[in-house]
């Protein structure tokens, strides 16, 4: 670091993204992208829009909002549509949490949770999980903080259920409870009907996993019109037109096109049953995920262990150098053949072990 850095971020402990290595051809199981390209309608709406960059985009993003109403019959100011959801979580630490109220999140999920709370230099509690890696709702009723869960969580790639994440609003009414659902398309139940119920309850979703968008960078918020009014403000403070005209038009050509991204849910569904019962079947263990990846670990390779000799034979897959999760690898499900080679690769090096 410079001389010049800022002391309030001496500690600051920078969120790690997957790597993207360009050294060779990998498998690439490590980040959670789809493996599929973007809908085709979605390709050819951000070709069309690149034509007229020399513009600003809409700052409130009209027709994608129109477009979601039609595809979620959510009202217009009960949305809002950003950079990736990355940037509506750090919009939403920076509008509902201060000193007086810190943030609590699970102490095992999305790595970036504790980076937003320490660049808003705000206070915040890590709440351990079961031992079963699930979150215990009771832990999070009437905590007097900004609450903040992924669900499903990662990389466990479990949820719970919309009833639960209810108790967890209903016990925090003077408090805002935001529900990441980065994965929610890929088995588990969203709560975004919840947001017509409760004013506390704000649910982010992103276009990067089931619509295939990644690299757009494309989330949004729902929740009730005065909390949305407020990540506006804090949007409006810093970066109005956080949604590129591609982008944006790349997002209405998903959204008119959803046959494309539940087939493509379903196919990853159907990969990554294959590849449990394949893993299972090798001797791991793994949490029951509802999501486009898996957790799992075996008993006569540790988790660092079999990464490193999994991208030494051009697989990647995330590994988590942290106690609780050392004997795990999170694998992306991918296509069913890169799943086989995955499967193969791992039956050659436990093979080599015997």
């Amino acid at each position: 670091m410079s001389r010049f850095f800022s002391e309030k971020y001496n500690t600051l402990v920078p969120y790690v993204p997957g790597e993207q290595p360009q050294d060779r051809s990998y498998v690439k199981l490590n980040t959670n992208e789809s493996p599929f390209p973007p809908s085709p309608l979605a390709v050819r709406e951000a070709a069309g829009a690149a034509a007229t960059l020399q513009l600003y985009s809409d700052p409130e993003c009209h027709l994608l909002k129109e477009e979601f109403r039609r595809a979620y019959g959510v009202e217009k100011d009960r949305v809002l549509f950003s950079n990736g959801s990355d940037l509506l979580l750090n919009l939403a630490f920076m509008a509902f949490c201060d000193g007086e109220r810190g943030a609590a999140f699970p102490a095992l999920s999305y790595g970036f949770y504790p980076v937003f709370a320490q660049i808003s230099c705000v206070p915040y509690t890590e709440i351990p999980l079961r031992a079963d890696f699930s979150i215990a709702p009771e832990d999070y009723v009437g905590l007097g903080k900004t609450i903040v869960i992924a669900n499903p969580n990662a990389p466990t790639g479990l949820a719970l259920g919309v009833e639960e994440i209810e108790r967890i609003v209903r016990g925090n009414p003077d408090n805002v409870v935001v529900i990441d659902e980065a994965y929610v398309d890929f088995g588990a139940e969203s709560c975004l009907p919840l947001t017509e119920r409760y004013d506390n309850l704000l649910v982010i979703q992103t276009f990067s996993k089931s619509r295939s968008m990644a690299g757009a960078r494309l989330g949004f918020a729902v929740g009730d019109p005065a909390l949305i009014a407020d990540l506006n403000a804090v949007k409006y403070s810093t970066d109005p037109y956080n949604v590129n005209r591609m982008t944006m038009a790349a997002g209405v050509g998903a959204l008119r096109d959803e046959a494309y991204t539940r087939q493509n849910c379903r196919t990853i569904r159907e990969n990554r049953a294959f590849t449990a019962r394949e893993l299972k079947a090798l001797g791991f263990s793994m949490t029951e995920s509802v999501t486009n990846f898996l957790f799992a670990a075996h008993p006569a390779i540790s988790g660092g262990e079999l990464y490193r000799e999994l991208k030494a034979r051009g697989v990647l897959v995330r590994y988590f150098d942290r106690p609780d999760t050392r004997a795990y690898v999170r694998i992306t499900v991918g296509t069913m053949e890169q799943m086989r080679i995955l499967i193969d690769t791992i039956r050659e090096i436990l093979e080599e072990r015997t």
